[in-house]
């Protein structure tokens, strides 16, 4: 596989016109090498994008976000996603720093399905489930890159049969940013009747990657009823309210507080969002000693909040740092956990001839 030298597309990107008329500010994309995986099918390449408030990096493997900068309230830079400094964490073992998994994000209970009477048998990989699309999922491939005057798309094909899912996949991913908008969309066609779930696994600390914990964090999740889940965490079937209970987020709570008020362990749980194709707002999180914020908008049916249970200190990610219990969360907007095996969930079947397509926006600001 050919690398390539670093290119730099720095285009305008019109925005709406303001008094007189005014220009936006510009996204500048850069492309470089960020390393050769010999074993994985050749070079990994890292893509930057670049606005005035915002700075993201984003490699070909497995379209993972290894860095994404954001402005405090004194205007000083910090990175706020988890991850590796090289090329080698990624390819080891760790909990999707930054991945786009699938195909099916999330759990399937058992591994096993159904579609059109015929049942499919997963590689189990998490306690007796499958999760995040199997053994080698999305997170694992290498991906052709386009760059865009915004952004980069990603593409791949998943050939039939691979991780034991029904159909030919072909899927984009499509990362673009607008000052402080970074908006990922998502399309996948099949050629057989398959299930299909993609998300995003970044795991964030707007204290600033490598801070201990996410405790003194407010999260806020506009959702009326959850997915409660079994030991295996799986969802039980029942749509839960969020009323009186620890998973009532629609007003912010702060996160240390909020587990000892309730006795949690964490999060790990899928809310139940307003289903819409419209992108609407689902989910905050603010750290008031930094004044960071991450708004969270999305056509998807679903947001899982995950809070780091199972960090355990072990990884030693950027810098040095490792990050144990609670230094980091997740916001994956994604179909319903096991959806293809409850008829009363959102459908994640995409059959030929259909598209798949959702679209998810993080909106960076200080407040």
């Amino acid at each position: 596989m050919l690398s390539y030298p670093s290119v730099l597309v720095s285009l305008p990107l019109q925005t709406s016109f303001v008094g007189g008329g005014e220009w936006g500010a510009m996204t500048e994309v850069k492309r470089e090498k960020f390393g050769e995986w010999h074993l994985g099918g050749g070079t990994v390449e890292k893509f930057l994008l670049k606005s005035s408030t915002v700075k993201v990096e984003i490699i070909s493997l497995g379209c993972i976000i290894t860095a994404l900068e954001t402005k405090d309230k004194d205007g000083k830079f910090s990175d706020i996603v988890l991850g590796f400094d090289h090329l080698e964490g990624y390819t080891n073992k760790h909990p999707y720093f930054g991945a786009v998994v699938g195909r099916v994000a999330n759990r399937i209970a058992r591994g096993k399905f159904t579609v059109e009477g015929v049942e499919y048998q997963l590689a189990i990989n998490n306690g007796p489930n499958s999760l995040h699309g199997g053994k080698k999922g999305f997170d694992k491939a290498i991906w052709e890159p386009e760059v865009l005057p915004d952004g980069v798309r990603f593409f791949r094909v998943s050939p039939d049969g691979e991780e034991r899912y029904p159909g030919e996949l072909k899927v984009w991913v499509t990362y673009t940013l607008k000052d402080g908008e970074l908006t990922i969309s998502y399309r996948a066609q099949s050629s057989k009747t398959t299930p299909v779930n993609l998300t995003n696994h970044a795991y964030f600390n707007l204290a600033g990657q490598g801070s201990p914990n996410i405790y003194d964090h407010e999260f806020t999740i506009q959702a009326d009823s959850y997915l409660p889940v079994d030991e295996t965490q799986i969802p039980t079937g029942e749509i839960a309210s969020v009323q009186d209970t620890g998973f009532d987020l629609r007003k912010p709570v702060e996160f240390g507080k909020h587990l000892q008020k309730f006795q949690l362990g964490g999060f790990d749980h899928n809310f139940c969002l307003k289903q819409t194709k419209e992108t609407c707002f689902c989910a905050r999180a603010h750290h008031p000693p930094s004044g960071r914020m991450i708004e969270v908008y999305t056509t998807q049916p679903g947001i899982q909040f995950y809070t780091g249970n199972f960090l355990d200190g072990t990884l030693k990610g950027k810098g040095g740092c490792v990050y144990p219990k609670h230094s980091g969360f997740c916001l994956e907007t994604q179909n319903w956990p096991n959806a293809v095996n409850q008829p009363n969930f959102p459908d994640s079947l995409l059959h030929p001839g259909e598209e798949y397509k959702t679209t998810t926006c993080f909106k960076f600001s200080v407040a």
